[in-house]
């Protein structure tokens, strides 16, 4: 292993969480000091405190395509998940069994790759209401089979009584006329290990042709690439502030009132009785904040971003003649960048670059320490011993050429480094079992 930190430290790891940029701290801090009240309080600080949570809710709704009371502030992109996939399913499941009866099974239906809170959101409503999960496969590149998904949704289409044919086909996502057992379609926009988009829009006017609403899960996307929720007709959609600067605990469900969707939360009814609590409101404005200024910075330097993030890859590859890209190399964030490096591990190699002074990740934040292969590429089709070699840089500011070339060589140094290391002895090895 190499040691020695003599250049700074490089942080590529923003997949996992961004700084907080002093501009978002400085427009919170009048509502965490001065401007402090509750804002349904009905005298003035209240009203103050109202007007400030009510523009912050309209600034976030303009920058993702939404609408003011779309908006649902949450405590981040697990909470807006939860409350999206088991909300939403548990709402359209009473009207289900109301209109078809207790023995329809209903189903939910979810790519192979969505983050563990997507995925065991799905799992608890099997372990506790019998919902049937539905996977819908990915290709090697981590995009997701269309026309599995089309074929999923028409083994769910439900006989409809005569005269009401007319109802099989909706662009609404709306529950009111339940045409499908299916309740929900969940999917990532961009997937956190490996940087593929998916096209939420085409999956939105699938799932729509059958009648099911569709939740978008936006995490690791609000903020780097454009999101127009309206006019892709998505249903709901995720995002989580800090992974795009703002601390972290702050998130939002946006949702439209088309679908119905229960609560998790008993209290006060807040948020449209979907979240209660007393609104954050300094959280709100830190959101929005954030947001808009990562909009912007997106619109100034998107070029400038996957013009570094490619020659990065290309200097990646180059050093290293056994990696490989992972992900589709061209519809993937701007500034995101994974590999694989067949014979090493993920582990060992993020540990060897940390000693060079650079940050970055093995795979997703939220499953490091457990030692696991990535889900992702498992079900992109890799062996789970390539799939444990994964390594993972993501940046929200284009890289100078000097991170690169630095970059580049540490790669060089650590896998010769621990190729050598990790080499199989020639002679006497046998498989251990």
């Amino acid at each position: 292993m190499s040691t020695g930190k003599t250049q700074g430290e490089l942080y590529l790891d923003a997949a996992s969480t961004e700084p907080v940029r002093r501009s978002v701290i400085e427009a919170m801090m009048p509502f965490l000091t001065d401007a402090y009240a509750n804002p349904l309080s009905v005298h003035q600080p209240g009203k103050t405190a109202a007007r400030a949570l009510d523009a912050a809710r309209a600034s976030l709704a303009a920058d993702l395509g939404a609408r003011p009371d779309d908006v649902i502030f949450t405590s981040g992109g697990t909470e807006s998940d939860n409350l999206a996939i088991k909300g939403i399913t548990m709402a359209r499941m009473r009207a289900l069994h109301e209109k078809y009866g207790e023995s329809v099974r209903p189903r939910v239906i979810i790519s192979a790759i969505e983050h563990p809170a997507v995925a065991q959101s799905a799992q608890w409503l099997e372990q506790w209401f019998g919902v049937e999960v539905v996977r819908i496969p990915v290709d090697g590149q981590a995009h997701i089979d269309m026309a599995a998904l089309e074929r999923e949704l028409a083994q769910g289409d439900l006989e409809l009584a005569p005269g009401n044919e007319a109802d099989r086909h909706t662009d609404s996502g709306s529950s009111i006329d339940l045409t499908n057992r299916t309740l929900l379609v969940s999917v990532m926009l961009a997937n956190n290990e490996v940087g593929t988009i998916e096209p939420a829009d085409e999956i939105a006017r699938i799932a729509h042709r059958h009648g099911v609403p569709v939740h978008v899960d936006a995490v690791q996307a609000a903020g780097q690439i454009p999101i127009r929720m309206r006019d892709w007709n998505v249903d709901a959609l995720s995002i989580s502030g800090h992974k795009f600067g703002t601390p972290k605990g702050l998130g939002a469900l946006l949702l439209r009132g088309r679908v119905p969707i229960e609560p998790l939360l008993s209290g006060g009814g807040q948020e449209r009785g979907l979240r209660s609590g007393t609104q954050n409101v300094a959280g709100a404005v830190a959101l929005a904040i954030a947001l808009h200024e990562s909009n912007e910075r997106m619109a100034s330097q998107y070029r400038a971003l996957v013009s570094s993030r490619d020659r990065l890859i290309d200097a990646v590859l180059r050093v290293e003649p056994k990696a490989m890209l992972t992900g589709d190399a061209e519809r993937r964030l701007p500034g995101h960048a994974s590999f694989l490096f067949p014979g090493l591990t993920g582990e060992a190699l993020l540990v060897d670059l940390d000693a060079h002074g650079i940050a970055c990740s093995s795979g997703s934040a939220c499953a490091l320490g457990r030692h696991e292969a990535p889900g992702t590429l498992l079900a992109m089709g890799f062996d789970e011993s390539v799939a444990k070699s994964a390594l993972r840089m993501t940046f929200r500011e284009p890289l100078k050429l000097d991170q690169i070339n630095r970059v580049a060589a540490a790669i060089e140094e650590s896998c010769k480094s621990l190729t050598h290391t990790f080499a199989t002895p020639s002679a006497g090895s046998t498989d251990a079992r």
